[in-house]
């Protein structure tokens, strides 16, 4: 399945860089945010669906880390990992609403924040070379979140222990929101205006 890409053939090139082991796990990961839907509204499993979507939270940074093991670094999979990270949680948090296991504020809060930087990274991306690295106040505030979910979620599911989950999603919750909105408004909002300035 991975091949190595050629200077002597363009075609093995342009397909060398997708057909990679760390694309294969990130489509791996998009194949199962339907699994993730079924469990959740099909076989109304919250707690199985609560596993799985903090399986695919955990699981983030396998594909960097297959990247740098086998150097299969490529501009293809430095878009399609954050665009499958950001589905998985578009898809999630409104799922959550429906089934009524996440706070208002906290599915607002979140979403609002990203919707906030995705449009500041069309923004920088469109105003030339220059683009948005995510900080580490970012990575740290999406990594909390993307445990608070799947918790606030086995939190409404029969599991033994969905209090405990209800009182840690909370703890993750909290500051995963203000590290990512510290990021986007200090740091982020910062960096595009300078760019437009």
């Amino acid at each position: 399945m991975v091949s190595r890409s050629t200077s002597a053939d363009p075609v093995d090139g342009h397909w060398g860089s997708i057909l990679t082991w760390p694309n294969a796990f990130t489509l791996l990961r998009l194949l199962c945010i339907p699994v993730f839907l079924w469990l959740l509204f099909g076989a109304e499993d919250r707690g199985a669906s609560a596993w799985l979507l903090g399986l695919l939270g955990a699981t983030d940074w396998v594909d960097g880390w297959l990247a740098r093991r086998l150097n299969q670094h490529s501009d293809f999979g430095a878009a399609f990992d954050p665009v499958v990270d950001r589905l998985l949680f578009v898809v999630a948090v409104p799922s959550l609403l429906v089934v009524s296991s996440i706070p208002i504020i906290v599915a607002v809060a979140a979403l609002v924040r990203e919707a906030v930087t995705v449009v500041l990274a069309i923004i920088a991306a469109t105003r030339g070379p220059s683009r948005i690295d995510v900080s580490w106040e970012g990575k740290t505030g999406a990594f909390l979140l993307m445990f608070a979910v799947p918790m606030f979620l086995g939190a409404t599911s029969e599991l033994s222990y969905a209090p405990i989950l209800a009182w840690l999603a909370w703890m993750f919750a909290v500051p995963g929101l203000l590290y990512g909105w510290f990021a986007t408004l200090f740091q982020y909002l910062p960096h595009v205006r300078g760019d437009v300035g």
